[in-house]
């Protein structure tokens, strides 16, 4: 289901009319000829002209500040072409949903072993789209699924390419592993598969990846697998990869590594393992900088802040989320409860844009936490029958998916 959070004091053009703004605004060239020049535009110099294209773009769009005094209202809803075509009860389940980084799309991962993907309409991010009416629940969907890939094995992981535009098809791609098989690179568009990235163990046997992310600047694919990170270049599919022991020391994380973040300031990426365990590394040379031990079960994912300074991990049939400051990591700073503590789905959670509210799933609720300062409360749950696996929101904010459902046990 994808909801609509309500915002305060927010105005975000759609699509279209950002780039007739930014066709509009002086550009850099033009800038560049009236300071070379000498001519001065219609504010007088050049430093003006800048001063007035800045001032034009701050009054063009505002910071959107979410408001959760009203309910948020269901946009669009998806449920039918989930479900098992063998019996109309809910058998298959969503195990999870990523946003494209250009906000255009959003890809699902469900039960079946299929990768859906779903473009937004092209008035999603409009003001106009905020007056549409409601989706149903139990009604028709509200549109099908873009393209379909069958990976034939349950997908361990996905991810999308980060600088993935989907004015540039070359960048429209995204990776998954499944079980016995390798990485896959695939097409967006198409569906096509566009490579694939293979590892091999000691019998010389393929061994598929548990997860799997691209590094920030999008030119490395790292794989997490028992006890070693693999990294791959992206633009060298094939076999060739450079291979991690993590168990340097003896204080590493044992077992699978289970989920892996990159800090989009410092240079360092956090790996999570199905033994309790994180560990911070130097993205260059892997060097091991911090061990953190805290978890309840094991980590089921980690995630960096927005200004790279702390790191948030999760664990299965784990109530608490743990926030670390990888400045001091002597302490645990805080926790965020969360209920699921009794179940085995991987419930995951995830910060929005602005980087002031931590969002998470649960068993029977959504639940929201604002940052403000080092005083934390939280905002009234959104209550579900159903296991809610994820709450991520939209890179531009406007729209968030909240998957959810449990598994129910049917015979075809």
């Amino acid at each position: 289901t994808v909801w609509s959070l309500c915002r305060r004091g927010e105005r975000v053009p759609a699509m279209e009319e950002a780039a007739e703004e930014r066709a509009a605004a002086p550009g850099a060239a033009e800038l560049e000829d009236a300071a070379e020049n000498g001519t001065e535009g219609e504010g007088g110099s050049a430093p003006a002209a800048e001063e007035d294209a800045a001032a034009a773009a701050a009054a063009a769009y505002s910071w959107p500040e979410l408001r959760f005094d009203l309910p948020p209202r269901r946009r669009y809803h998806f449920a039918d072409q989930f479900r098992s075509p063998c019996s109309s009860s809910a058998g298959n389940f969503l195990k999870g949903v990523k946003w494209s980084p250009d906000g255009s799309s959003f890809l699902t991962s469900s039960d079946d072993n299929s990768l859906r993907m779903f473009y937004l309409p092209e008035d999603a991010y409009s003001a106009a789209a905020e007056h549409t009416a409601e989706a149903a629940v139990g009604g028709q969907d509200s549109y099908g699924a873009s393209l379909q890939v069958n990976e034939g094995e349950p997908v361990y992981d996905f991810c999308w390419y980060p600088y993935m535009s989907v004015s540039d098809p070359a960048t429209c791609v995204f990776a998954s592993t499944s079980r016995d098989h390798p990485i896959h690179l695939w097409d967006a568009t198409t569906s096509e598969l566009r490579c694939t990235y293979r590892a091999y163990d000691a019998m010389d046997e393929i061994t598929a990846a548990l997860s799997i992310s691209f590094n920030s600047t999008g030119s490395k694919l790292f794989a997490g697998y028992n006890k070693a990170i693999r990294v791959f270049d992206v633009h060298r599919p094939g076999r060739d990869f450079e291979q991690y022991s993590l168990l340097k020391g003896g204080e590493g994380p044992t077992g699978i590594i289970s989920s892996i973040s990159f800090s989009p300031q410092n240079g360092m990426l956090a790996v999570g393992s199905y033994s309790q365990t994180t560990a911070v590394y130097a993205e260059g040379n892997m060097e091991p900088l911090y061990v953190l031990h805290g978890q309840l079960g094991g980590v089921t994912q980690v995630l960096f802040s927005k200004d790279g300074n702390y790191l948030y991990t999760g664990g299965r049939k784990d109530p608490y989320i743990l926030c670390w400051d990888i400045r001091n990591t002597v302490d645990i700073v805080y926790k965020l409860y969360r209920s699921c503590d009794t179940t085995n789905q991987r419930v995951q959670f995830d910060i929005e844009p602005c980087g002031k509210h931590l969002a998470t799933g649960g068993q029977v609720c959504f639940s929201c936490f604002p940052f403000i300062l080092v005083l934390f409360q939280t905002i009234e749950p959104l209550k579900h029958d159903f296991c809610v696996l994820i709450g991520r929101h939209g890179p531009y904010l406007r729209p968030s998916r909240w998957p959810m459902g449990d598994r129910v046990p049917s015979s075809c």
